[in-house]
């Protein structure tokens, strides 16, 4: 929603609600706000009427909370809520891009309707993590494609691609940071883990085979300790001090 200093607006119908119902604020209270594009507003409550909660924009803060690392996670689509565990927790783990791909073992088969509201969902996902872990700019969700789709674009310029494999030589130890401004794309398999044609396929555009460890992880597991593992060898996570 469109903010500015010194105005009074009401919140979004699904914010009011968490504002109300699940943080318990009340009229007087202080809040955050922010609209995904950068930097966040101090506001206060002034009215809660029912379902309505009206603010005032009080003050402007310049803050960021973006890695340093900027990070697409592919993912392959996976069955159940483990999709919606994926989104929520690369949220937090500071990516800023999220492609959502069919492989030939995803269990999970999207299209036209379907695939739309998926992806409005995701993006829903994507939104209150972002309120959670105090992120203020939205990170992308694409649209759902193949993965052969996508792996047909030409990748970013000098960007350093990544998928595991639990009998790949090299660990990401192994590995050397990547230059500053570099952008990282790792590509995680659904529940059977990438077809062989498809790795092969993969390490034809550019992809390097990691282990992570010697046990074999599930895909809601490999993603998400994989971007963990990242981001503290080259992102933030390697910071002295860190919120918990």
């Amino acid at each position: 929603m469109p903010l500015a200093v010194g105005e009074r607006t009401a919140l979004p119908e699904r914010v009011a609600h968490h504002a109300t119902r699940v943080l318990r604020l009340r009229s007087g209270d202080g809040l955050t706000l922010f609209n995904g594009a950068g930097g966040e507003y101090s506001a206060r409550i002034t009215a809660v009427e029912r379902a309505r909660v009206s603010v005032e924009v009080r003050h402007w803060l310049a803050v960021e909370r973006e890695s340093t690392l900027s990070i697409t996670l592919v993912q392959a689509l996976q069955a159940g809520e483990k999709m919606d565990l994926t989104v929520q927790k690369a949220v937090e783990l500071g990516v800023d891009r999220i492609v959502p791909v069919i492989s030939r073992r995803s269990v999970v088969r999207l299209a036209d309707e379907r695939a739309q509201r998926r992806l409005e969902h995701w993006r829903g996902v994507v939104t209150a993590a972002c309120e959670q872990c105090g992120r203020n700019r939205l990170p992308e969700v694409a649209a759902p494609e193949s993965l052969e789709e996508w792996l047909s674009r030409a990748p970013q310029p000098g960007a350093v691609r990544l998928m595991l494999a639990p009998a790949a030589r090299c660990s990401l130890a192994t590995l050397p940071a990547p230059v500053a401004g570099a952008h990282v794309e790792l590509l995680i398999g659904a529940e059977g883990g990438l077809a062989p044609e498809e790795m092969q396929l993969a390490s034809r555009c550019g992809f390097l085979s990691l282990r992570l460890g010697p046990r074999i992880l599930r895909t809601e597991t490999a993603g998400l300790a994989a971007l963990a593992a990242i981001q503290f060898l080259w992102g933030d996570l390697k910071e002295e001090v860190t919120d918990v």
